[in-house]
């Protein structure tokens, strides 16, 4: 597309002098059906629609406009189609692997890794920034060489705000909570932390691509960036907290494929802020008591993501984490964990032990099982659930 738009700019400043040159003269004539040809060349490898061409005046005569539908627009436009079905394809991945991590954290063998779906968005994401470079130079031909209804002045706008959609959603997707919050005394029991007792989660960006003269910076937030709690005034009021040691880290990038990029925080702790009012937690007057082992805490990261050209703040959060002061809190807490995500899929539904659903069977034997196999490696046989059932529930 280049090499014909350089030719023609050439052809028409040596050939197209208007005024100078007779329109009766064959060899002017023959001049201009040259540069007629060059032109529709030019057309061809930009045209989308069908439409009459014209290099900026009046031309002396009339130009062919033909049509190929396998043209470069047309297909950045089908790839563009065929990328937003991948991007669906690897939502649906990544809900999986969100549902595996969620029962993993409950004690279930599921395969937790991440570096499948790393290699699959980093090579989406190379694509889709790949279309992104090309579109810029296409808008650096237009400002070169332009002609009336020339489909480069109005195809790649949108072709460009369809793409950057697309790859802000991937790389929103693409930011996500590799390990969760976990005590190293606890490890069978993540998503449970003490305050002034260390604990560790990590970050990770799937699409593996970053300006490496940029350094990427992650913070990592309790409830809200600001410390107060991002949930509506007429819901119960939580404890605050804050996060103690360093909130920021930059994301760094191994040598081998298999390392992503990370931000890892260890050696995190949590104290408890104090405010005024009644009651531990400062739950409020008129509000019934919620436990403190039932409150519900988020640990978010922001990243400001930069390459290429594309800035854009990326954010992703913890699933729902609760915190205690003492180890006699901790069975309480464990269960508070187990019950919320064997029935909730809204990491966001803080308020839901205000008014706990019940459990079905089904689903809380299956839970006790992955209790019984993540420490005693093996899981409860149908006699030892029955024996559970009558427990609970009665002879039937």
């Amino acid at each position: 597309l280049e090499d014909a738009q350089e030719m023609f700019d050439f052809c028409y400043k040596v050939h197209y002098h208007p005024g100078e040159t007779q329109p009766n003269d064959p060899e002017y004539v023959k001049q201009l059906q040259g540069l007629q040809a060059k032109l529709q060349k030019l057309d061809r490898s930009r045209r989308v629609s069908r439409m009459r061409a014209r290099w900026g005046r009046p031309a002396p005569c009339s130009l062919l406009s033909p049509i190929f539908p396998q043209d470069m627009l047309a297909q950045m436009q089908q790839l563009l189609g065929r990328s937003e079905t991948l991007r669906d394809f690897l939502q649906q991945e990544l809900t999986a692997w969100r549902a595996r991590q969620r029962s993993a954290c409950l004690g279930a063998t599921a395969d937790t890794s991440l570096l499948q779906l790393q290699t699959w968005f980093t090579t989406l994401g190379e694509g889709l920034f790949q279309l992104l470079q090309l579109l810029r130079a296409l808008g650096e031909l237009r400002l070169k060489v332009t002609y009336e209804g020339d489909p480069l002045q109005t195809e790649p706008p949108l072709l460009e705000s369809r793409l950057r959609e697309l790859l802000t959603y991937l790389l929103q997707s693409a930011f996500v909570v590799e390990l969760q919050p976990c005590m190293p005394a606890c490890s069978k029991r993540p998503l449970v932390l003490r305050t002034a007792s260390k604990f560790s989660v990590r970050a990770r960006l799937l699409v593996r691509l970053h300006d490496r003269s940029r350094p990427m910076e992650a913070k990592i937030y309790i409830d809200s960036r600001d410390g107060s709690h991002l949930r509506p005034p007429s819901a119960r009021s939580f404890r605050r907290f804050n996060i103690l040691t360093s909130n920021s880290k930059t994301l760094a990038l191994g040598d081998s494929p298999q390392d992503g990029l990370i931000c890892d925080f260890q050696h995190l702790t949590l104290k408890e802020q104090k405010v005024g009012g009644s009651g531990k937690g400062n739950k409020g007057s008129g509000e019934g008591p919620l436990a403190v082992t039932e409150e519900l805490h988020l640990i978010t990261f922001t990243l400001a993501y930069a390459y290429r050209g594309l800035e854009l703040e990326l954010e992703t959060s913890t699933l729902p984490v609760v915190i205690i002061s003492n180890n006699t809190q901790l069975s309480s807490a464990w269960a508070a964990v187990l019950w919320f995500n064997m029935l909730s899929d809204d990491p966001k539904a803080s308020q839901f032990f205000a008014a706990p659903p019940p459990a079905p069977w089904l689903r809380l034997a299956e839970v006790l099982s992955w209790q019984f196999e993540s420490v005693a490696e093996r899981g409860l046989a149908k006699e030892h659930l029955h024996m559970l059932a009558e427990k609970l529930f009665g002879e039937a």
